[in-house]
């Protein structure tokens, strides 16, 4: 069996003596895209934090965190606030342009491939759209951008913290459109979210947390038909009530 992409061994995070997430364990198969379910306060963007390396100050962990070998064996992180993590001072091209340059590419090629990658994620003629600034955008085209940054880095894991809390109808839709094509060749997306419908349209499978620990796990569609542990019934019973499409997962 190859290795996963991502393996998180007892993972544990504290403040003081106050125990916030306990001794996770999960692991993220090559191309899969996995939820981390959960109300506010449960942990999941701590978690979200360890994996990608910005624990807050503070916080003191434990346990492991390992990537598959090889070139792009790290974790990107897309947040709530993609705007955060953009530079408004700089065209939306060349902040694209800035690792793959690195990774060799002259200055055409470089550019030539940001329009490709943000051509990937949805954007329609990328390359009217390189020269724009941030501040230009709406908070899904951002998102789109922060997807096509993370391509451009090379990551092999893809962390969505809350990608599409702050976003319209349409804006969500193109942002889970651009998430279900991560991934392609090998890419795995880890989706932290408390929505489970958007969970539903892109996941195969999820991990459930309270209180800091995974509750439940399974295939999403077996989740969906017969949740066991009393917060899983709950969600589905809440998303049920709001008729949200929960007839079949990803």
């Amino acid at each position: 069996m190859p290795a996963p992409t991502l393996s998180v061994k007892n993972l544990s995070l504290s403040s003081g003596s106050r125990n916030l997430v306990g001794s996770l364990t999960f692991s993220l198969a090559a191309g899969e895209r996995v939820a981390l379910l959960g109300a506010s306060g449960s942990g999941k963007s701590l978690t979200a934090a360890a994996v990608t390396g910005s624990v807050p100050a503070g916080i003191s962990s434990s346990g492991d965190i390992s990537f598959a070998e090889g070139p792009g064996g790290r974790a990107a992180l897309v947040g709530q606030d993609p705007a955060s993590s953009l530079n408004p001072l700089v065209p939306v091209g060349k902040q694209l342009a800035i690792p793959l340059r690195s990774a060799g590419l002259s200055r055409a090629e470089a550019q030539e491939e940001a329009a490709r990658l943000l051509a990937r994620t949805g954007i329609s003629e990328p390359r009217r759209f390189l020269p724009r600034y941030t501040g230009e955008l709406s908070g899904g085209q951002l998102q789109r951008v922060c997807i096509a940054l993370a391509l451009a880095c090379g990551s092999s894991v893809l962390v969505a913290d809350e990608p599409t809390t702050a976003l319209d109808a349409v804006s969500r839709h193109t942002v889970l459109a651009a998430l279900r094509s991560w991934g392609a060749e090998g890419r795995s997306l880890l989706f932290i979210t408390h929505d489970l419908a958007a969970a539903v349209s892109l996941c195969t499978r999820a991990l459930v947390m309270e209180a800091g620990r995974i509750v439940e796990e399974g295939p999403m569609a077996k989740l969906l038909r017969n949740p066991q542990h009393a917060y899983t019934q709950r969600l589905v019973q809440a998303a049920n009530a709001g008729s949200l499409p929960l007839a079949g997962a990803a």
